[in-house]
């Protein structure tokens, strides 16, 4: 059986994830089910975030008719929920003593006191160590919400003072059949943007509305299986890095001057007025945070290039064991058969090894450029550099 859209408000947007919405449903009921501290864990657009709001509506509300309780927490207005969502590279340690503070205040006007980290994965060690003693003891109506793609992507300390609970991965026929449902698009475009986007819904969701999108993902892909020598492997990256750089800033750009002309009215100053002198820092403060939210989209947009990246060549994998039945990237067929026959599988092993390496080296903020030059050479090759 397919899974449905769960029935009931405020969960009504949690997508395929019935066990992990029952469970969170009867903790929210019941206190003596209640953990003050839960980890939810799945891969990126398995709707983690959904469901950490979806939870906490449901704490925060009198009961399940306090509708305008719910719909107050979903639309991110509600005083008794603090979310952090950083676009930034990594949370810093000044944005964790925040919410550590914030956790330890009462409930203003509803049941508990709600904090919810989207990207907890994105802690160093030194900013996990400050969130430990609030976690093991928070107070009694507050409830921590974190959302990672894993438990490995947290500290042992951490892990063992929160309740996991692991989603789903969604089918892709599941995944076709929302963005169909939410979008409108032809079936057939459904299928094949949840297929490349490895089910990712918001990613599938984006590929089923963009052309432009699904042709930068198929030129990119054509170019990475036409790298013939190091000139090529140079130039391919460099064409990758400019797109993803222009991605970037279309995603950013209107953003950030929407934060700035709201930042110069909300101080008094109009449009195309100097900024005064006293001013000056708040507007460098915000341009140094637009500054890393950039930097942390154009990795984004480098680490999905190196994900499709890896589904080309599992693609390869599959073909050289005699798999053909559950290819991602079937509409390059013809050139994956041709590729499969021309390498031995061990070269094939070694690209997706490095592929795997260049995603954690980005990571630890090595230069994109130089990261996809030696990746790419890798491809041509067939030996790391």
């Amino acid at each position: 059986m397919p899974p449905t859209l769960a029935p009931a408000f405020p969960w009504a947007d949690v997508w395929g994830q019935d066990a992990a919405v029952d469970t969170l449903r009867a903790a929210a009921a019941d206190p003596s089910a209640l953990s003050h501290a839960w980890l939810i864990t799945g891969p990126p657009g398995s709707g983690r975030s959904t469901l950490a709001y979806a939870f906490a509506a449901a704490l925060i509300a009198e009961g399940p008719d306090d509708e305008a309780t719910m719909r107050q927490v979903l639309a991110g207005t509600h005083p008794d929920v603090t979310a952090l969502r950083t676009d930034k590279v990594i949370i810093t340690i000044a944005e964790a003593r925040s919410l550590v503070e914030r956790s330890y205040f009462a409930p203003s006007a509803g049941r508990y006191r709600v904090i919810v980290v989207e990207d907890a994965d994105r802690m160093v060690e030194r900013t996990s160590n400050v969130l430990l003693k609030a976690l093991e003891e928070p107070p009694e109506q507050t409830v921590w919400i974190l959302c990672a793609p894993s438990e490995a992507d947290l500290l042992p300390t951490i892990r063992s003072r929160v309740r996991s609970l692991r989603l789903r991965e969604p089918d892709v026929a599941d995944v076709a059949r929302l963005i169909s449902l939410r979008t409108g698009v032809d079936e057939a475009v459904a299928e094949q943007a949840a297929r490349h986007a490895q089910r990712h819904i918001g990613m599938a969701q984006r590929l089923a509305t963009d052309d432009a999108a699904r042709r930068r993902r198929e030129e990119t892909l054509r170019a990475v299986i036409g790298v013939r020598g190091v000139n090529d492997a140079v130039d391919v990256a460099g064409r990758i890095i400019q797109a993803a750089t222009e991605d970037a800033k279309a995603l950013t750009s209107e953003r950030d001057a929407n934060e700035r002309a709201a930042l110069l009215r909300t101080v008094g100053v109009a449009e195309g007025q100097a900024v005064p002198p006293a001013l000056r820092p708040q507007v460098s403060a915000l341009e140094d945070e637009q500054k890393k939210r950039a930097t942390r989209s154009l990795r984004d947009g480098i680490d999905r290039v190196l994900t499709d990246m890896q589904s080309l060549f599992r693609d390869v994998v599959m073909l050289q064991f005699g798999r053909s039945d559950d290819l991602i990237n079937s509409e390059l067929r013809p050139e994956l058969v041709d590729l499969a026959a021309a390498w031995p599988v061990a070269r094939t092993l070694v690209v997706l090894d490095h592929l795997a390496e260049t995603r954690q080296s980005l990571e630890r903020n090595v230069a994109p450029l130089l990261a996809l030059e030696s990746l790419l050479v890798t491809v041509t090759s067939g030996r790391k550099p």
